[in-house]
């Protein structure tokens, strides 16, 4: 058995080290122009099937507000966040 195949295919061995070795699978292995371009594809077939959300200006508006509160509303102070277990 000793010239047998066990387990799945190594590609690229085991990413230890430091270089940036990766296993060749899987979205994100993939280079970040690859990515983009799957990743609008999958956004216009969405909107040309109707399934996309499409924001109304009132949706965007909340979100925004809700994405600063996020953000930056803790700046200066505790405003009634986590206290990091105090």
């Amino acid at each position: 058995m000793a010239g047998q195949n066990q387990g799945g295919n190594n590609r690229g061995g085991n990413n230890q080290g430091g270089n940036n070795q990766n296993s060749g699978r899987g979205f994100a292995s993939m280079d970040p122009e690859q990515q983009r371009e799957i990743a609008s594809k999958g956004g216009r077939a969405a909107h040309e099937s109707g399934n996309a959300h499409e924001f109304t200006s009132e949706e965007a508006r909340e979100a925004g507000r809700k994405g600063g509160q996020a953000s930056s509303g803790n700046r200066g102070g505790n405003n009634g966040g986590n206290n990091g277990g105090r």
